[in-house]
């Protein structure tokens, strides 16, 4: 663990947070040297925080021996520069094991994913991340999304759970959202974080900034972290025609490339890192490998994108 706390090495992030996907070999084993290359290069990219074996990183999909390898391979390639920040899901036991996995490697946090399956009310959630924030010494982020979606009474609640630090929104729902930022705003004064944790989250961080929610997560980054970072510089210095030109040009164009495909929201980013030059490995089932053709759709895009940047596009 790095010894500044999480919450305040996130609060004001110097770049985009990476969420690396998780590398495979040949046989679809874990490639741990090339999981470790590839935090390493996003590490000196300019990444703020890494976080491990999160959705992009496949979390599902992975034991529980090779999610604490993973985690300790990506706290040994960020070597205390930036935070580690590991998934931990399904239900409450197995997501408090995953939960201890993650601080044992030695993680910064924990990124609360919802548990698995079950449509739960909102007692049995708050019960189920304030053990899971209890399990451990790590500062805790709750993702809402799908099956995990919390009114703003219970968003407060969770802001007073003792390690929970931040609420991650995966669900895209504004006016839910502005009303958790104001209820725990007025409820339980502080600096609780918020991230936007939409898939391609940049396509939707102008409407987020808008209600006070600065920071969010970037599954871009993997594959195009210099589009990634000058996307993350344009809003910070509020560049708006720098913002609407990777929108118009690369963002909105990637998002419905995504779109063409069930899981493309990992399998694109993984078939973006290969284009790259990294052998990640294909992604495990159920996820499918994107078609040729859209590859090759992404390649152009991602032309196109540099050529953005350079101005000639």
């Amino acid at each position: 663990m790095t010894p500044a706390p999480l919450a305040a090495r996130l609060r004001d992030p110097r770049g985009p947070l990476f969420f690396p996907v998780t590398a495979y070999g040949p046989d679809g084993s874990l490639a741990l040297d090339v999981y470790r290359e590839h935090v390493r290069q996003g590490v000196e990219a300019g990444a703020a925080a890494v976080f491990a074996c999160c959705g992009t990183g496949e979390f599902h999909a992975l034991l529980p021996e090779e999610f604490e390898a993973c985690v300790a391979a990506a706290v040994t390639a960020a070597d205390g520069r930036v935070p580690v920040v590991a998934g931990a899901g399904y239900g409450t036991a197995l997501a408090v094991r995953y939960a201890r996995l993650a601080e044992a490697a030695g993680a910064d946090g924990l990124l609360a994913m919802p548990p698995y399956l079950v449509a739960a009310g909102q007692e049995g959630l708050l019960r189920h991340y304030r053990e899971v924030a209890a399990a451990t010494a790590l500062p805790v982020i709750v993702y809402q999304r799908d099956n995990a979606v919390f009114t703003p009474a219970t968003a407060v609640e969770l802001a007073r759970t003792a390690g929970v630090i931040g609420f991650k929104d995966g669900l895209g729902d504004l006016d839910l959202m502005q009303r958790v930022v104001s209820a725990v705003r007025t409820e339980v004064p502080g600096d609780f974080l918020y991230f936007n944790g939409l898939p391609t989250a940049e396509q939707t961080q102008l409407a987020y900034r808008a209600i006070g929610i600065e920071l969010y997560s970037s599954a871009v980054f993997c594959f195009v972290p210099e589009i990634a970072l000058a996307f993350h510089a344009a809003l910070r210095e509020e560049d708006r025609t720098t913002v609407a030109r990777l929108l118009d040009g690369f963002y909105r164009p990637f998002v419905e490339l995504r779109a063409q495909g069930r899981g493309y929201a990992v399998s694109l980013v993984k078939a973006g890192v290969r284009l790259r030059g990294l052998d990640v490995g294909e992604v495990r089932p159920p996820l499918h490998e994107p078609h040729e053709d859209h590859v090759k759709q992404l390649v152009r895009l991602v032309e196109r994108g540099h050529a953005l940047l350079e101005g000639n596009a």
